[in-house]
């Protein structure tokens, strides 16, 4: 969403994209919005989205699905205030002493905040990471993502984790199941070359990258997706040319 549909300082479109969704739904061609997101309720965000312009019927978050990983258990969340509150409303247990999982969500983490994460892990707790994204923009600086965070931790405790949101299988299972289309037919845009592009290329997925987000310059892509694109307002001249 941020650095494809919107930009991720002011949280406005960017170039093109509001019309991009019309197009696709003037033509009728299927989509669905994938999104990371878990600094705001589903429902508030996609309300938040149509305030803006965008007109879309299918949406899919980690948030909507994160009951599939967490059950009654008590947990230890790091993350955004937001995405705190969100998880107190959703009626979830923190616990800092001894939880059963640790629970990740976007952030710039602090060294004793990953001391505390670590002894956690190596004292039985499971590691759950909302999503895998490589790089975390913020005020127009780029930290390491979330993903980043979890091999991290992974390498330092040898505990593996679980992904909820993209690009874990079952996440884009649940949007391909949404467009009821195979892999093949389905085409995924994204500002993340390594957290969502490559996973979904080795599904079958067509890939394209906007340089509107995370990703600044052609020269910073180590391997390349099938095409790549300044923004959808380029896409969208070229889809309207063909």
């Amino acid at each position: 969403m941020q650095g494809t549909l919107i930009d991720d300082k002011k949280f406005l479109p960017l170039p093109g994209s509001i019309e991009f969704l019309k197009y696709l739904n003037e033509k009728k061609i299927p989509f669905v919005l994938i999104t990371n997101n878990t600094k705001r309720p589903s429902e508030k965000f996609k309300k938040y989205l149509r305030e803006l312009g965008f007109e879309f019927d299918n949406y899919l978050d980690p948030l909507m699905v994160l009951s599939e990983y967490l059950k009654d258990e008590k947990i230890a969340a790091y993350g955004s205030d937001a995405f705190l509150q969100i998880l107190k409303r959703k009626k979830y247990e923190l616990n800092y002493k001894n939880p059963q999982s640790v629970v990740l969500g976007i952030k710039l983490y602090s060294n004793d905040e990953f001391s505390e994460i670590i002894e956690f892990l190596l004292k039985g707790s499971k590691l759950i990471s909302m999503h895998e994204t490589s790089i975390y923009s913020y005020n127009g600086k780029r930290y390491p993502g979330l993903g980043a965070v979890s091999r991290m931790l992974k390498y330092a405790t040898e505990c593996e984790y679980v992904t909820v949101g993209k690009p874990s299988l079952s996440f884009f299972e649940k949007a391909k199941s949404i467009l009821n289309l195979n892999y093949d037919k389905i085409t995924i845009i994204s500002d993340d070359n390594k957290g969502d592009l490559l996973p979904a290329k080795k599904l079958g997925m067509k890939t394209v990258l906007v340089l509107s987000g995370k990703i600044k310059n052609r020269c910073e892509i180590k391997k390349e997706p099938d095409k790549i694109y300044e923004n959808l307002e380029e896409i969208l001249k070229e889809w309207k040319k063909n």
